[in-house]
């Protein structure tokens, strides 16, 4: 990673731009505290300040949370999903809790390092080692449990992976500058103020996202692939001022979940900085790889306004860009379920495809044990698939067996799909299984490992819209231009099958800040 300019960085800081929150953090000497670029309290001196990759980089080094900007509740930085070096990688698993389940030694194997050449990559990188990174997180999990439900302060320290409750409060007083029961109950103040206590049953939390951002088209993406029984999507309604909401199951190492998901603000004006979360979590130590997975399925850790300036620099897709500014690349909760997925819409429509992978869901999947008339089954595990019988595939016989090579590789470990894995070793490992191709398998890439820069080259649809646009869909040039933001190409194109741009100019985009990273924004790295 780039090393901080101090200079642009304070300038960030002093014009409190919201727009570089998650890049970086201020840690201010005088005060021992570090905060995000958009802090509202007085600007320090430059001489006093100094600035860090991430929150773990600053606590590393004695610097506590403030108080005030929370800087633990920022999106996370765009690097990481772009990134697919090992220190990219470890970070993702980082964040999906790898940490927590299988301690430093378990994160090294899966990425094939030393546990000694691992801390001194991510030493290096970004300030702290991967148990330092892990902490930092694990100090933010046990901030919303403590914030956001009635568990008590000691389920609290060991749903967040805590060891102790010793190590629980230690950390929580060194992060935060205060005890869990003080955090507790200025909480319960601002939830007595606002009317909206949390029962134990449920969370609800606020997800940001850099602006723009275009809830309701990546809403109703998502939701208009919903499987029956496993999803349920219900768009917004402008008569009851109801907002788009999205529900799922998800599938995670402690049981199974359940979230609901809606814009922010209201039907005519949603948000455009954030998602509102509700979750049920059979195991609250889950709740941090939950809000991992939800926001890569959003895509809310993306800098759309360095998307949008690179792809409103090709003319062709300009005014498909101003048609939506802010438009994300989804990706998935469950890179194995994309997968699966992805075989199952080979040659269909995505109608066709949500009523099979229905039947499939509900065939194989497991119930859940919650009552609810709508979400029934969890998405069939890897070795349920591969075991289960031929009736439950209302599909070609090829394409079943596909299926079933698929997950049985998946659950003996000879293919692993995770956000760990180096997408193109992903790819050529699907390759390697008979059924699939590059359309599948590029697929799988994009949505389920959540690439930015895939061209998705042969997909009918892109292949319309090119056409529609007037362009030669033989042709690469198009997308080559796009680079390294591809995959956020396809999207607008296909978009532009539902909503076709308009034939007037498009606007001119405005001046953007430039990275304080580096003296040129991140790119993509292969």
């Amino acid at each position: 990673m780039p090393p901080l300019d101090h200079d642009r960085c304070y300038a960030a800081a002093a014009s409190r731009d919201a727009r570089f929150d998650g890049w970086f953090v201020t840690a201010v000497r005088t005060t021992g505290i570090y905060c995000r670029p958009s802090c509202p309290a007085i600007t320090p001196k430059q001489t006093n300040v100094e600035f860090h990759h991430t929150a773990a980089a600053a606590q590393q080094r004695g610097f506590r949370a403030c108080k005030r900007c929370r800087p633990d509740a920022t999106p996370g930085s765009p690097d990481w999903n772009i990134r697919q070096d090992v220190v990219g990688r470890a970070m993702r698993l980082i964040a999906d809790g790898v940490v927590e389940r299988v301690g430093v030694p378990g994160l090294a194997r899966q990425l094939g390092y030393s546990e000694r050449h691992l801390n001194r990559l991510l030493t290096d990188e970004v300030g702290a080692g991967p148990l330092a990174v892990a902490r930092a997180q694990r100090a933010q999990t046990a901030r919303i449990l403590i914030e956001t439900t009635e568990l008590t302060l000691t389920d609290v320290a060991f749903a967040a992976g805590f060891g102790s409750v010793r190590q629980f409060n230690d950390t929580i007083r060194e992060v935060f500058a205060a005890a869990p029961s003080e955090l507790r109950a200025a909480s319960a103040t601002r939830r007595d103020a606002d009317g909206a206590a949390n029962g134990a049953a449920s969370v609800q939390l606020r997800l940001p996202t850099r602006p723009p951002f275009a809830a309701v088209e990546v809403l109703d993406f998502i939701g208009g692939r919903a499987i029956p029984g496993s999803e349920r999507y219900d768009g917004a309604d402008d008569q009851t001022e109801q907002p788009a909401v999205y529900r799922r199951v998800l599938d995670l190492p402690g049981g199974h979940g359940i979230v609901d998901l809606r814009t922010g603000g209201t039907p005519d004006a949603p948000a455009a900085d954030h998602l509102v979360a509700k979750v049920v979590l059979t195991d609250w130590a889950d709740l941090g790889t939950a809000v991992h997975r939800l926001r890569r399925l959003f895509d809310l850790d993306a800098d759309p306004q360095a998307v949008d300036e690179h792809l409103r620099s090709q003319a062709d897709l300009a005014p498909l860009v101003e048609l939506a500014p802010g438009r994300r690349a989804p990706a998935s909760v469950d890179p194995y379920e994309t997968a699966v997925r992805a075989i199952i819409g080979q040659q269909i429509s995505v109608a066709g495809a949500r009523t099979v992978a229905g039947r499939i869901v509900e065939a194989v999947g497991a119930p859940l044990a919650v009552d609810d008339p709508v979400l029934t089954h969890a998405f069939p595990t890897p070795a349920a698939l591969a075991e289960a019988p031929d009736d439950a595939f209302s599909m070609p016989t090829a394409r079943r067996d596909t299926i079933r090579r698929l997950a049985a590789a998946v659950a003996d470990g000879s293919l692993r799909l995770d956000v760990g894995v180096d997408p193109q070793e992903a790819r050529a490992r699907l390759l390697g299984l008979k059924g699939i191709g590059p359309w599948t398998a590029d697929y799988v890439v994009m949505r389920g490992l959540g690439h930015p820069d895939t061209p998705l080259g042969g997909d009918l649809g892109v292949v319309h819209a090119l056409r529609a646009l007037g362009l030669d869909d033989r042709s690469s040039s198009v997308f080559d231009a796009c680079a390294p933001w591809r995959s956020y190409a396809v999207h607008h194109l296909w978009a532009s099958l539902d909503q076709p741009p308009t034939t007037s100019k498009p606007t001119t985009s405005k001046p953007t800040t430039k990275n304080p990273v580096s003296s040129t924004r991140t790119k993509a790295r292969s």
